[in-house]
């Protein structure tokens, strides 16, 4: 698997139903000042754009994003640094709706982080690595989940494993459930079968900015300096916490 995204998606309702009626050609403008309020400060420049399906990762110091009726979209690989429960407020206030979803996933280190927020609540949160474990499991998970959850999606045996390994350090591979996330709160996926109802996310198309921070480090350095952190929290183990039932059992 090869799929790899950074990605906050702004809706009203369930985006998936959004981007299927949606205008395929984003408001520019609407688009660059959603970018300015997720990148504060910052300087903002238009640049090429993308189709939905390339651009959930962009390349360092890029930015896709797009504004359609009832749903917007940020891509950005700086989204990846920031664990759901401590996001910053102006990121989960940048785009209009009372949902947002967040979608960071990296096919190298088969990380996984996904969270959804309704209405400002944080109502479920996941963060997971092979080599790090679980960094953060909050609130009830979703029904797509269950199969993962319960063994019934196990990773089979690969001949690439190091040379002494028999299982995979996890109950299930996190680039699979983050396909299944992906598909439940953004209507597509990246790698694997597409449904007859996914959203066609080669129509959607992105708009590109390049944004660069006046006072901050070159993006080379910056991707660098990420890296180490995130390589860093995935050693950590955090305490699981549990909101109360009710929320979300649809996962959608």
């Amino acid at each position: 698997m090869g799929a790899k995204s950074a990605m906050l998606v702004f809706s009203e309702g369930r985006a998936a139903d959004r981007l299927r009626v949606a205008a395929r050609e984003s408001d520019e403008a609407a688009a660059a000042a959603l970018v300015a309020r997720v990148h504060p400060g910052s300087t903002v420049e238009p640049a090429p754009g993308e189709s939905l399906w390339d651009g959930t990762y962009p390349p360092d110091g890029t930015c896709y994003a797009a504004s359609f009726d009832g749903v917007e979209i940020v891509c950005d690989r700086r989204l990846m640094e920031h664990r759901p429960s401590l996001m910053p407020r102006h990121l989960l206030a940048a785009g209009r709706g009372d949902r947002v979803f967040f979608h960071a996933m990296h096919s190298v280190l088969d990380t996984l982080t996904f969270a959804v927020w309704e209405r400002g609540a944080l109502v479920r949160s996941l963060s997971l690595a092979p080599d790090g474990g679980i960094v953060e499991n909050i609130g009830v998970p979703y029904e797509f989940e269950a199969p993962f959850w319960t063994g019934e999606r196990p990773v089979e045996p690969d001949p690439w494993w190091r040379e002494g390994q028999t299982a995979y350090p996890l109950a299930f591979h996190p680039l699979e459930l983050g396909e299944e996330a992906l598909r439940a709160f953004a209507g597509f996926v990246l790698e694997g079968r597409l449904l007859p109802d996914d959203v066609d996310a080669d129509a959607v198309q992105l708009n590109g900015f390049r944004v660069t921070d006046p006072s901050g480090p070159d993006p080379a350095r910056a991707r660098a300096e990420l890296e180490l952190r995130v390589a860093a929290m995935r050693l950590r183990s955090h305490t699981t916490i549990q909101f109360g039932a009710g929320h979300g059992q649809d996962g959608v």
